[in-house]
């Protein structure tokens, strides 16, 4: 990675000192733990170093750095739910076919890169392939529950099967 512009690391710095406060401060409102709040600020900023951004006024900073901070809170949430489902299942099962700690790990994951590509497909795409591969519906089920034709419903199926190749080969 290569080393940020010092002027920008600068205006970052600058960025910090004026919004780290209140955005450390709604995340605490909507998480109730401070240091969940402080880890997800401070991405915030590491986000910001990572992408750099041009803003023209001080309102579109914030417009930007509030977004930046609601999508990593989302991604937050989806995280916590997914980790809780999966901890869940795994307290389901019989102690001696419980997964090793490591293989809970690399399980959990795979769950996350996943629920990542999922977030990414539009909407109609990704609920055409949960009911394809979770409920096990067929195209013409699926189209009629969707309200699209059954060649839609194949263009969706296309589309997130090849996000899960790109999933597959680990390419962005």
């Amino acid at each position: 990675m290569s080393r940020p512009d010092p002027t920008f690391s600068q205006q970052v710095h600058t960025y910090y000192s004026a919004h780290h406060g209140w955005i450390r401060g709604w995340l605490y409102k909507r998480l109730g733990n401070a240091s969940d709040a402080a880890d997800l600020a401070h991405d915030v900023f590491v986000r910001l170093l990572s992408k750099p951004q041009q803003f023209q006024t001080e309102q579109h900073a914030r417009a930007y750095l509030s977004t930046v901070t609601r999508h990593l809170c989302i991604d937050f949430w989806r995280r916590q739910h997914l980790q809780q489902a999966w901890l869940e299942a795994l307290a389901a099962l019989p102690e001696p076919l419980a997964p090793s700690e490591e293989e809970r790990a690399l399980v959990f994951e795979a769950l996350e890169q996943v629920q990542r590509m999922l977030a990414r497909l539009p909407d109609k795409v990704c609920q055409a392939f949960l009911l394809a591969h979770v409920q096990g519906l067929g195209y013409r089920d699926i189209a009629r529950q969707l309200q699209v034709s059954e060649r839609s419903v194949t263009k969706y199926m296309a589309q997130a099967m090849y996000q899960c190749l790109l999933l597959e080969l680990d390419l962005p």
